[in-house]
């Protein structure tokens, strides 16, 4: 009685055993992926490589599929499904190894590629890589082209760019000046002026640099819109009678001003007495020249330079003062400069001098 016990526990022992044996075969069997490239990054047309090692996937389909936004399948078992010369695929059966192969690499092949074992509708084994490909920087439509800003206001400059690595991004003056920042250079994608200066106006240059290729420049145009400032390079001038003489100022201001000449509170016009002559030498700076011509006695005396635009206006006075020697240019070609009034005797004048002196001594 109890030996046909003992045989009944014993082949239910054996049953369990077998069982858990398959369950164990099966366990040891299910497809696994012992290996995947690491993270690769490549330059534009180089060539890179990713190794997919699987264990108990003879029975399974592999897959290789770039899983982005939106997946493409690239290869099935040792079967090449996309239509691409620069794509090849081997598999080593002695490790059990499939390798896909891109050559030649373009911007476009950055991104996730997946190798996936296909097990049922539900169950996937899956193992990813990423390719990253350098790319030198470009910078971005939404960056800072120029600005114009009223003197005083904040500026702030806005630089981007695409690449990768992702670029660095460096502001420069123009012949290397010192930025508002109190530094030759400035490192990120926003350069702030609080309190914009005429001083700070001109070029900036917005660099972006990721070590790719010779990078890319910005440049950005800043206009600074202030009052008119003017220098008068000489305040007092002498001339004769009868001979001609330029009255000079130099005006700063943008926008550009509106300049006039006045003496004794009227406005003076081109006529057979004066000519006025604007020379701008940039956008902020303008030259004004007034002749005086074949002067008169009442033409002596003070002028004023005034120069007008919407944030301000000045002025600077001119001072005509009577002398007997011709003074030169414009009285005569060649000149002399000298004392502080800026008297100049040209050559002939002084000879004539000479000779008019040397008659009325020998009388």
């Amino acid at each position: 009685m109890w030996q046909a016990e003992l045989m009944k526990i014993n082949n239910l022992w054996h049953a369990l055993l077998l069982l858990m044996l398959v369950a164990c075969a099966q366990a040891q069997r299910t497809p696994t992926i012992s290996y995947i490239t690491q993270e690769q990054i490549k330059d534009i047309g180089g060539t890179v490589e990713f190794d997919c090692s699987v264990q108990y996937a003879k029975e399974y389909n592999v897959l290789f599929l770039k899983t982005d936004s939106d997946p493409v399948f690239l290869s099935t078992g040792s079967t090449l499904v996309i239509k691409d010369s620069r794509f090849s695929l081997r598999y080593d059966p002695n490790s059990s190894t499939y390798k896909l192969q891109i050559k030649d690499i373009q911007e476009t092949d950055a991104g996730t590629y997946t190798c996936q074992v296909v097990i049922s509708t539900v169950h996937k084994v899956s193992a990813n890589v990423k390719l990253s490909v350098r790319r030198p920087p470009v910078i971005s439509d939404n960056s800072t082209q120029s600005i114009v800003a009223s003197e005083g206001s904040e500026v702030q400059m806005e630089c981007y760019a695409s690449g990768y690595p992702t670029p660095t991004i460096t502001w420069r003056r123009e012949n290397n000046a010192i930025l508002p920042t109190d530094s030759a250079t400035y490192v990120g994608n926003i350069l702030r002026i609080k309190s914009v200066k005429k001083e700070d106006r001109g070029t900036y240059y917005c660099v972006a640099d990721n070590g790719v290729s010779k990078g890319d420049r910005r440049n950005i145009n800043v206009e600074v819109e202030f009052a008119p400032v003017i220098t008068v390079p000489r305040p007092r001038l002498g001339q004769a009678l009868q001979y001609d003489m330029d009255l000079e100022c130099h005006i700063e201001a943008y926008p550009p001003p509106a300049i006039v000449w006045t003496k004794d509170d009227i406005q003076l016009s081109n006529n057979q007495h004066y000519t006025i002559s604007h020379f701008a030498t940039a956008d902020e700076y303008t030259d004004s020249t007034l002749r005086v011509i074949t002067i008169e006695k009442r033409q002596y005396g003070d002028y004023v330079c005034k120069a007008t635009n919407r944030f301000g206006d000045a002025e600077a006075r001119v001072n005509l003062f009577e002398t007997i020697i011709p003074v030169c240019p414009p009285a005569c070609g060649q000149a002399y400069y000298g004392g502080a009034e800026h008297i100049a005797a040209s050559a002939s004048s002084l000879a004539l001098l000479g000779i008019v002196l040397a008659v009325l001594y020998s009388r």
